[in-house]
């Protein structure tokens, strides 16, 4: 049984504690549960428990290794000094599934031929991102919290060319951007949220079709930029993408703070 579920569960690297070298590696079935479910929420330890399915013993030590290695700290509640609410601590880096035993379309030669160097206006870089991401694919690789954190450093160093003080105007300046540089063309749509469709996506377009989004690059610079333009945080979640076999990425960005007035009605 614990066999089948370690198949079925990549196995996760996390960064190290600060000042230290390497990867935390996390392979146990049991810890890989635990880290699913602090991935988005912290949670005390019996929640843990209950939620499991395991004895308190068998957590304890689980968490405990997790702390050890830097993954996983935790506070006492406010409320009841006896309770330890759990937390992630660490970096998600990526994660590792078995690589594909047959080579993938997307990655053999005479595509990469007949959809990037013979097309009109070919780019260098496109063949290089496209063979990155279509490589660590067929290795099982997933590095898309790496490419997320990238986009973001991204957005942060484009956010000046693209700035208007007119909230409409950072909008074309940034599809204008997109364009410019080969990335796709936008369509931004303003309300209680902001919703981005990319068509012609750099990212995603010729990448397999693997049912679930793949581009955090532009997830992160969409981060950067709009979390920066309106001055609070904001959560980008990739609704539609060429990989799901949607004709489009989407982009759905929703500010945290729930008295967020669109720049557009101000």
């Amino acid at each position: 049984m614990e066999k089948n579920v370690s198949k079925r569960k990549p196995i996760q690297i996390f960064s190290k504690k600060d000042g230290e070298i390497g990867v935390n590696v996390v392979k146990s079935p049991v810890k890989l549960t635990i880290l699913s479910m602090l991935k988005d929420n912290e949670m005390e330890f019996d929640e843990i428990v209950k939620n499991t399915g395991k004895s308190k013993s068998t957590i304890s030590v689980h968490l405990k290794s997790l702390r050890e290695d830097g993954i996983v700290n935790y506070r006492f509640d406010p409320n009841d000094h006896r309770k330890k609410i759990f937390f992630i601590d660490s970096k998600f880096l990526g994660e590792v599934e078995p690589a594909s035993h047959t080579e993938l379309e997307e990655k053999k030669i005479d595509f990469l031929v007949k959809n990037i160097l013979e097309v009109e206006n070919f780019k260098f870089s496109f063949l290089l991102f496209h063979t990155l991401r279509s490589t660590l694919i067929q290795e099982g690789i997933n590095i898309n919290p790496v490419l997320f954190e990238t986009g973001k450093n991204i957005g942060f160093a484009i956010y000046e060319k693209v700035y208007d003080e007119d909230f409409n105007k950072f909008l074309d300046n940034l599809s204008v951007f997109w364009e410019d540089n080969g990335l796709g063309h936008l369509d931004i749509k303003v309300g209680d949220t902001i919703l981005i469709n990319n068509t012609d996506c750099f990212e995603c377009g010729l990448l397999p079709k693997k049912g679930k989004p793949a581009c955090f690059l532009d997830a992160g610079i969409f981060d950067a930029l709009f979390s920066t333009y309106l001055k609070l945080k904001v959560v980008v979640t990739e609704i539609k993408c060429n990989t799901m076999g949607d004709e489009c990425c989407s982009f759905l960005i929703e500010p945290t703070d729930e008295e967020f007035v669109s720049p557009v009605e101000q």
